[in-house]
């Protein structure tokens, strides 16, 4: 495995991350492909045997269950001390004011409520799951700069949204001398590249690491053009962002290739998933190859802001 500080943070982390959204109980109605806690075991194991130190999870996943399950994970096959610890906050948990969106009130209801689940005193990234329109800015960054002096979390991070929401976010803390995020995570794929064009020159300028999700397109880019999967065919994410038009053309190793992607975020259902995530590592694609992977591009409209 191979290991890299997140933008300019001092936080390194593994170049492959665990993404934890698979992980859940069916019963809560988030995505009926979840793995519970024993389906879950041999990936939470694999990842450790690898060398995947990088976990990322979220509140609203399986309605908190993936949290539960990722906890539960780090005290049965490691120590809290070993994982780079990742949480969100945005989505709706429940019907009350602090049950979704990005006020204070919700920050620090949603940050407790995460850690109890998670079964720890900190994370290591807390991050905004999408930008929260309803929220002055200001609010939501001096939330989470009291989250940080807290210590309940040790960095912050933000996810996909226009690069001027981004941006003005950012100039938010630098103004008042709050806490900075240091990562992006983005959505980042040969089927979507729409971040090169803005968002990718303001994380290099900004110094901020890019850790994107759905890197093979929630695993359209990792089968053979056609065929679809359970998961896909029960995922509202999957069929909203990639249509059927779409060519299978190549893995992991493309958008490792970017020099602001840190840590792609890699959703497996199957052990084998992570195997091959990482062997992509080691894979160094030479320029005749990546125009040819990426001649068939076709621009689109941004898509996974909400």
């Amino acid at each position: 495995m191979q290991y890299a500080y997140l933008g300019n943070s001092g936080l390194k982390v593994s170049r492959i991350a665990l993404g934890c959204m698979s992980f859940g109980d069916t019963s809560k109605g988030f995505n009926e492909w979840a793995l519970n806690d024993e389906q879950a075991e041999p990936i939470f194991r694999q990842a450790l045997e690898l060398g995947i130190t990088f976990w990322d999870t979220a509140n609203i996943y399986g309605i908190g269950t993936s949290e539960e399950i990722v906890g539960r994970a780090i005290k049965k096959y490691s120590t809290r001390e070993k994982i780079v610890l990742a949480t969100k906050v945005n989505f709706k948990m429940h019907d009350g004011p602090g049950g979704e969106g990005l006020s204070r009130k919700a920050i620090m209801e949603q940050i407790d409520a995460s850690l109890q689940r998670l079964g720890t005193d900190y994370v290591d990234l807390y991050q905004i799951h999408r930008f929260d329109p309803n929220t002055p800015v200001e609010e939501t960054m001096e939330a989470l700069h009291d989250v940080i002096k807290a210590g309940k979390a040790r960095y912050i991070g933000a996810s996909s949204m226009w690069s001027w929401q981004f941006s003005k976010m950012q100039y938010s803390a630098d103004l008042h001398g709050w806490t900075r995020f240091v990562s992006m995570q983005n959505q980042y794929n040969l089927i979507q590249r729409e971040e090169e064009r803005e968002m990718f020159p303001l994380l290099k300028d900004l110094g901020i690491g890019s850790i994107p999700w759905s890197p093979l397109a929630k695993g359209r880019l990792a089968r053979p053009f056609g065929t679809h999967t359970h998961r896909f065919d029960h995922d509202p994410v999957a069929e909203r962002n990639y249509g059927d038009g779409d060519q299978s053309i190549i893995d992991v190793a493309w958008v490792l290739k970017n020099p602001i992607v840190t840590s792609p975020i890699v959703g497996p259902t199957k052990a084998h998933h992570l195997a091959d995530a990482v062997a992509a590592l080691d894979i160094s694609l030479t320029p005749e190859e990546i125009e040819n992977l990426e001649g068939s591009y076709t621009p689109r409209q941004p898509s996974g802001y909400m």
